[in-house]
């Protein structure tokens, strides 16, 4: 027997807590029972897996590892394609690259990647490219000895000397603020922890920082720090729990923004960046259901709200007197169009916007106040705001990409309404012509068209292929079509690839939200099921070969539809997903848990409990063949806990019926919401889905 078996056969023997029973390599770890019971509203939830939440217990650790045994033991047959598909996949990628250039201020900053080394390098030339190159942080130097490392914000001083950044090791995204002086490359450490946003003012010492809550990880508080000083100020600290609240700077560099923000209302303050020490002025103070977000140009505030209607407007207002009495209108309310951001530069206001679930560009002269729209060929795809730093700029940095177009960065003349490329990201061996996208509708039960986006490879409609549909569905989040080098492992192997733009996110506005939230969170779940039975009925694929993924509140989509219909998936794969939702949302000293009152509702009230408790994917775990099933968390994810997948994965082995294959897989070594850290180790990770996926389907090679 080799130490891998023996190893392995330790861990699949373990005597789970309470259980009595001994787990075989043929045979998935059993969970102890171990009833828990919490009354609220007259209504007992029962919870036998409770004890899962114990982080320290040495039980816990060994129920999850002996998943991950069982889960490898099962995997081990395909250890031959994981390493072909890495392979494949890492073909697809020129491992030393530079991106494009920036400027800010005096230099040129961009990052760049080397060949075997897991993280970019971040680099300046003073003046031009043509400068020397000065390392401000190599990212692979500040991982060694790190399991888990992830770099968080980076900015630098106005004047080019002074650089903040914050630094994570845990992937529980509690980041370490570091400011490093790059005259003489001294760190001033223990600046603060668990930080989530920095502005610089104008005095290039004077640092605005947002933290967290060390226990609901809510960002509540917002200091002043003065470089080498040795204590910070509290600027503002946010009470109401249902708010975040976070920093950032102008363009212009003449204001500093304090936001303050839930769901559904907001509250801007404002500082000038020349005295950072003056007290922040409320815009236009707090009412509830009014959101606001400001830019500064010249003389004016200019203001994305939603006073009018959902899908907000632009206004602008003087800056001595930036009251909504005094706001006058740029560019009016639209209710077929969501107006998404607003940048502000010297001579340009550049609005993003979303009609018909496809994001736009629109660019206004503020002198003379004409507009136009940049056009895109696609029938699908993602635009968004590339690194525009300089205030006096002409010229816009957007980045484009779409299922079958790699991330392409332009830069377009505003004044002349021209676009350059400059850059495509390289795929070396990727032939775009060889595949094709669609951009389909399937009819909801009310009657609402859901967009299907999808990608395959030939020039011809596919007809009973395997498929894999990804779902998301919250929080307004737009779920993009995005290009994937990765991906092309499986269009190659004739697997389409789709993505639903369900209700609750935000491809469709604000209302595309509204109707996918609190009271209407079903809607996700019933327009996740329509595009599947609609790619079903016509010909796309069959149940058979339908797969379906989805992460975090995407996992909440999966676990719902699992329960609801359980015959019309072949395979599911989820990550981090979000399924123990009462006990979480009844416990508020969890991570995050009342913020999440808007999106899902608050369970201590009743109707809002009765609902929650009616799709919660944990709580209404059946008797029912279900589908094949991967499953895989971290065990830092800060975002989901690890016990919530861990809870419901024994549940659904304690509860449902057949033989399909339910497998667990937790990160154990440091990992956060979005898995590894490094670029390799997240090939990896993902050549083991795929060939999950592949094997599932029927694909062997």
């Amino acid at each position: 027997m080799t130490l891998r078996a023996i190893i392995l056969s330790v861990l699949l023997s373990l005597a789970l807590p309470g259980s009595g029973q001994i787990a075989t390599a043929a045979e998935p770890p059993v969970a102890a029972r171990e009833p828990h019971f919490t009354v609220t509203h007259g209504d007992t939830l029962k919870d036998d897996y409770y004890w899962m939440r114990e982080k320290t217990s040495p039980q816990v650790r060994a129920y999850l590892e002996a998943e991950n045994a069982y889960t490898a033991a099962v995997m081990a047959p395909t250890a031959g394609l994981q390493e072909k598909l890495y392979g494949e996949m890492l073909s697809r990628i020129q491992e030393t690259d530079t991106d494009v250039p920036y400027r800010d201020g005096d230099y040129f900053y961009y990052t760049r990647t080397e060949a075997g080394r897991q993280y970019r390098i971040h680099c300046r030339r003073k003046g031009s490219m043509d400068a020397p190159e000065e390392v401000l942080l190599d990212v692979n130097a500040m991982a060694e000895g790190q399991a888990f490392f992830r770099l968080g914000d980076v900015l630098p001083s106005d004047d080019g000397n002074m650089l903040a950044y914050t630094t994570d090791t845990t992937g529980f995204r509690q980041y370490h603020l570091n400011v490093k002086d790059l005259r003489t490359g001294e760190l001033i450490a223990d600046v603060a922890e668990r930080v989530t946003s920095l502005a610089w003012a104008a005095d290039n010492a004077t640092l605005f920082y947002g933290q967290e809550d060390e226990v609901t990880k809510r960002w509540d508080r917002v200091f002043r720090y003065v470089v080498g000083s040795d204590r910070a100020e509290l600027v503002r600290e946010e009470p109401d729990e249902l708010f975040d609240l976070y920093a950032y700077r102008s363009r212009s560099r003449d204001y500093v923004f304090l936001v303050a923000s839930s769901s559904t209302t907001s509250e801007t303050w404002y500082v000038p960046a020349a005295a950072p020490t003056q007290p922040p002025v409320s815009l236009a103070g707090r009412r509830d259901g009014l959101e606001y977000y400001a830019d500064h140009s010249g003389r004016h505030f200019y203001i994305r709200t939603n006073d009018r209607g959902h899908n907000f407007r632009i206004v602008r207002a003087p800056v001595d007197s930036p009251g909504e009495a005094n706001w006058e209108q740029v560019w009016g309310h639209r209710e077929d169009v969501m107006l998404e951001d607003l940048e502000c530069f010297e001579r340009f206001l550049v609005v993003m916007e979303r009609e018909d679930g496809l994001p736009m560009i629109r660019v206004t002269d503020i002198r003379s106040g004409k507009s136009h729209r940049l056009d895109f060929p696609e029938p699908s795809y993602v635009v968004e705001l590339g690194d525009n730093h300089e205030f006096s700029a002409t010229v816009l940095r957007f980045v484009y990409e779409s299922l079958v177009t790699p991330s392409s960065v332009f830069d377009y003349d505003m004044k002349a309404h021209e676009r350059v490329l400059l850059k495509e990201e390289p795929v070396p061996g990727y032939a775009r012509g060889a595949y094709r996208a669609e951009r389909i509708y399937a009819k909801a039960a009310d009657g609402t068209n859901i967009p299907i986006s999808i990608v395959y490879r030939g020039d011809k409609r596919p007809k009973n292929r395997p498929l894999l549909l990804l779902g998301y569905g919250s929080y307004g989040y737009p779920n993009d079509v995005w290009f994937s080098s990765d991906r092309v492992s499986l269009l190659d192997r004739g697997v389409v690839f789709g993505m639903a733009h369900v209700r609750g996110g935000g491809e469709l506005g604000k209302a595309w939200h509204e109707h996918g939230r609190l009271m209407e969170k079903k809607n996700t779940f019933t327009d996740f099921i329509a595009c599947c039975e609609h790619l079903i009925k016509k010909g796309y694929t069959t149940r058979d070969q339908l797969a379906v993924t989805g992460r975090s509140a995407g996992g909440l989509l999966m676990g719902a539809i699992v329960n609801m219909r359980p015959d019309l998936f072949k395979v599911v794969v989820t990550g981090m997903p979000f399924v123990d939702m009462m006990n979480t949302m009844l416990d508020a000293s969890m991570p995050l848990t009342t913020g999440e009152y808007l999106e899902w509702g608050n369970p201590n009230q009743k109707d809002a409990y009765d609902y929650m408790k009616s799709y919660s994917p944990y709580d209404n775990v059946g008797h029912h063949p279900y589908p094949t099933m991967l499953v895989k968390t971290s065990f830092n994810d800060s975002q989901v806990m690890y016990w919530e997948p861990a809870k419901w994965v024994a549940k659904l082995r304690a509860n449902r019926t057949g033989d399909n294959l339910l497998l667990f897989q937790t990160k154990l070594e440091p990992g956060g919401h979005a898995g590894a850290s490094g670029r390799y180790d997240r090939l990896h990770d993902l050549a083991f889905e795929y060939a999950f996926i592949l094997t599932q389907l029927g694909i062997a090679e």
